[in-house]
Formats: structure tokens, C-alpha cells, sequence
């Protein structure tokens, strides 16, 4: 019995010990914490203006960073799951190229094209921004000021320019799951950026910054339109200008369940930057934005499961996943003014009707949209968009725009309004996008050659995501030995 009640003492013992360790701790704590807010003091007072929100900056560059995730690796990581085996670096080299391509021009002149000052306006109705740098550090470093309505933020202008860069970014990178598996790399390289110029910057000025299109009344909480819907009507007129797959390459066979799972995980968590940050700010309707997004998602991926089980017998990976993103896209432009049930109705519609989309429109006009994105972007956004004139509730819209009322509120008006701006967006998406991919087309071909689609990867980019043998893995060998005998 006393070797246990020794045995009892030394927990107790070390208690105590610990106790003053921990005194010891909280002390050398605090010293930490007073020595980096002197730290802190030691920097220029320029360096923290009366107008810089501290908190709302860094929610901001923490919102971008998920946000940025979301297309590298997100998306990549999806997409390339998604593909067949032998285009699966070719998709994530899609995905990647063009978050790096479209950083490039950003900063040339597609941010200031997109919320810059006004180049054109008509009758007091912003048309577009001037498509000026925004590399200056005098500029970086000042209060962010945007738009034909010069609204003001409480971050500094290199923050706003980061956020909204990576909605730049991600919406090429959806864009490419339209033409996967066919498109030329090179025709790939030119179209992104000049893509980026012709049709995000102006859309996102006519919308996010205040121009037209706003000042119409149309709304796009976080790009329902801007971004989802110029990614699937963008897909739909790329996939019709650049031609169907190969014959024997147009079923969708995704090759590896894994990468889906991992790249709509981070998608769908990365979202709550992507509406959570389009307050511009740490704000109430920051966090209501937040929850509607991850409701919506939710019940939109079990009615997509529901209708698997429904017309084909069971629910899929590959179908949740689906039904998540369409349940993100839909929630995008109506993520901020609808209330929680609406966030459910909304994650109902974005689960059926964009299945249906897919699954009963498309093939009827035998597009050959790879990954279906027109479906899951396009017809999503815009089913999105209109319902957000329906159900914008004046308890929520208090927080960001008091003026916008839903048509169950009193204002039918705004539903017409909100249809307008789809098809003002549908239309010059696609007539910009097929148009351009035409022209590029003039001088390097939109196809990629049969001989190489064929192999694949491997006569793509001279690399292979597997080592084990693909489809196309004998086309890929002969590739191999070809090149060995060039350097022999």
C-alpha cells in the first residue's frame, strides 16, 4: 500500500512543479507579446493609417488565400481526376498555366480594366475601366478607392488587388473543363490571357465595381454571374469553336476517385473565403454569407445524390461532388442577402436543375462539353442569380445593401432585372469567347493533333502522371523510344 501512495504523490508532486513552471511560461508569455508591440510601434505611423481595419485586411488576404486554393490545387487536383489517365497532367498544366497567365495581365491592366477609374461612360452609366498598370507603390500602398462610383474600402489597394486576382484566376481555370482532352496547349497559352482582358474585366466592372449593369439594380453577391456564368457560357462557346473529343473519347471516365474527393474538399472549404470575403471586411454579413454557402452546398450534393438514385439506381463520388459545386455556384450571387431556409431552396434547384442540364439538355444538342461546366457553372449561376431576386430578405440585405429587396418582399421588379443581367452576360461571353477562339485560330490550330491526343500527356508535355502503363501507354513508349533515338 505505500508504494502506491508514493506512486499517488509524484502526479501531485509534478503538479506543483509544473504550477510554477507555468507562471514561469504565462511570464515569459507576456514578455513575447510586449516585445512585438513594440515591434509593432517601431514601424513608420504611415504604415497604419486612421483608415486601415487591421482585422478586415487580414480576413482579406486570408479570404484570397483560400480562394487561391481553390484553383491550385483544387480545381487541378479535380479536373485531373476527372480526366482519363493519359490527360492528366495536360489538365492540371491547364488549370495552372492559366492562374499564373492571368496574374500576368492582371497587373498589366486587367484590374484597373475591371474596377479602375472610368474609361467610358454613357450617360452616367459606367461601361469600362481604364486598362492601366497597377504595379506603382504609391498606388499599392493607398486606401483601396473602386470603381465609376469611387467606393472606398477599409484595406489597402495591393489587398483588393490580391482578392480580387484570384476570382480572376479561377475563372479560365473553370473554363478549361470545357475543352480538356483536345485543345491545343499553344492556343491554350494565348487564349487565356486575352480571354481574361476581353470578357472578365469588363463583366466584373459592370457588376462587382458599380458599373451598368448595377447601377441598373442587377446584384452578383460573389460572382454567380461574373465568374460562374462566364465560365460555363465561356466553356459551351469554346467547346463548340474548338470541336468535340475524339470518337472514342467522349464518355467521361474519371481515372482516379481519390484526386476528385481531395480537389472538392478544398473547392468547397475554399468557398468560405470566396463569399466570405466579398464584404470587403470583417463584417456580420461576412458570417451570414459564410453559413448560407456551406447550407446550400449541403443539400444541393444529397439532391444530386437523390437524383442519381432516382434515374440511375445509385448515388456516385462523382455526382456528390457534383451537386456540391453546383450548390457553391448557386449560393454565390445570393450568398449575402437570402436567410438560411433560402440557402435550402436555393441548394434544392441547384441540385436538380443543373442535373438536368446535364444530363438531359446537353446531350439532346450533342455538346461536348468535357467536364460539363456549362451545366455546373453556367446553368447553376444563373438559376442562382434569379432566385436571388426572389428571395433577398431585407433582414440580411440591412447589412450590405438596405435598397435590395426580393420579390417575395414587394419587388418583382428585381427578378426581371436579375434575368437581364444573365443574358446580358450570356450573350457577350460568347460571342467574345467563340469569336476570339476563331481568331487565334487563324494563326495556331485550336486542336491538338490526333497523333497527340493519342499519347496523351507525354507528347504534350513529355511527362506522365503515372508510371505504370496508361490509355495510350504503347502510343506513349513508341513516343519514348522515338525521342531517345533524336538524342542518340
Amino acid at each position: 500500500m505505500k508504494r502506491i501512495y508514493v506512486l499517488l504523490l509524484i502526479p501531485l508532486f509534478m503538479g506543483f512543479i509544473a504550477l510554477g513552471s507555468t507562471n514561469s511560461t504565462l511570464q515569459q508569455l507576456n514578455q513575447s507579446i510586449a516585445a512585438l508591440s513594440n515591434h509593432t510601434a517601431d514601424y513608420p505611423a504611415v504604415s497604419v493609417p486612421s483608415w486601415l481595419d487591421t482585422g478586415s485586411n487580414a480576413w482579406m488576404l486570408t479570404a484570397a488565400t483560400f480562394v487561391g486554393l481553390q484553383s491550385v490545387p483544387g480545381v487541378a487536383l479535380y479536373y485531373a481526376g476527372l480526366s482519363k489517365k493519359k490527360y492528366a497532367i495536360n489538365s492540371a498544366m491547364m488549370v495552372f498555366y492559366a492562374f499564373a497567365a492571368v496574374l500576368v495581365i492582371w497587373m498589366i491592366a486587367g484590374y484597373n480594366f475591371g474596377f479602375g477609374k472610368p474609361l467610358l461612360e454613357i450617360n452616367g452609366f459606367g461601361i469600362l475601366g481604364s486598362p492601366t498598370p497597377a504595379t506603382a507603390g504609391l498606388y499599392e500602398g493607398s486606401q483601396t478607392i473602386y470603381g465609376p462610383g469611387n467606393v472606398p474600402l477599409d484595406i489597402p489597394t495591393s489587398t483588393y488587388i490580391f482578392f480580387q486576382f484570384v476570382f480572376a484566376a479561377i475563372t479560365p481555370v473553370l473554363l478549361a473543363g470545357g475543352v480538356l482532352e483536345r485543345m491545343n496547349f499553344k492556343a491554350w497559352m494565348v487564349f487565356v490571357p486575352l480571354w481574361s482582358l476581353l470578357v472578365y474585366s469588363p463583366v466584373a466592372y459592370w457588376l462587382f465595381a458599380g458599373g451598368w449593369l448595377n447601377q441598373l439594380g442587377a446584384v452578383d453577391f460573389s460572382g454567380g454571374y461574373v465568374i460562374h456564368v462566364d465560365a460555363g457560357v465561356g466553356a459551351l462557346a469554346a467547346a463548340l469553336a474548338v470541336g468535340p473529343r475524339m470518337a472514342s473519347e467522349r464518355k467521361l471516365e474519371a481515372h482516379s476517385l481519390p484526386l476528385i474527393l481531395a480537389g472538392a474538399g478544398l473547392i468547397w472549404l475554399g468557398w468560405d473565403g470566396f463569399n466570405g470575403g466579398d464584404p470587403g471586411g470583417s463584417t456580420i454579413d461576412a458570417a451570414i454569407a459564410v453559413l448560407n454557402t456551406n447550407i446550400a452546398t449541403a443539400v444541393s450534393a444529397i439532391t444530386w445524390m437523390l437524383m442519381d438514385m432516382k434515374f440511375f439506381g445509385k448515388p456516385s463520388l462523382v455526382g456528390a461532388t457534383s451537386g456540391a459545386i453546383t450548390g457553391l455556384v448557386a449560393i454565390t450571387p445570393a450568398a449575402g442577402y437570402i436567410n438560411g431556409f433560402y440557402a435550402m431552396l436555393i441548394g434544392i434547384a441547384s441540385g436538380s436543375l443543373p442535373w438536368l442540364a446535364l444530363y438531359k439538355l446537353e446531350p439532346k444538342f450533342r455538346i461536348d462539353d468535357s467536364l460539363g461546366v456549362f451545366s455546373t457553372h453556367g446553368i447553376a449561376g444563373i438559376v442562382g442569380g434569379i432566385l436571388t431576386g426572389v428571395f433577398a430578405d431585407p433582414n440580411v440585405t440591412k447589412y450590405v445593401d438596405p435598397a435590395l429587396v426580393g420579390a417575395l418582399y414587394g419587388n418583382i421588379a428585381q427578378v426581371g432585372i436579375q434575368a437581364l443581367g444573365a443574358a446580358v452576360v450570356f450573350v457577350y461571353d460568347f460571342a467574345i469567347t467563340y469569336g476570339l477562339l476563331k481568331a487565334i485560330g487563324l494563326f495556331i490550330p485550336l486542336r491538338a493533333p490526333p497523333e497527340t491526343l493519342n499519347v496523351g500527356d507525354y507528347a504534350m508535355h513529355g511527362e506522365v502522371a503515372y508510371l505504370e502503363t496508361t490509355t495510350g501507354g504503347e502510343e506513349t513508349k513508341k513516343a519514348e523510344a522515338e525521342e531517345k533515338k533524336k538524342e542518340e
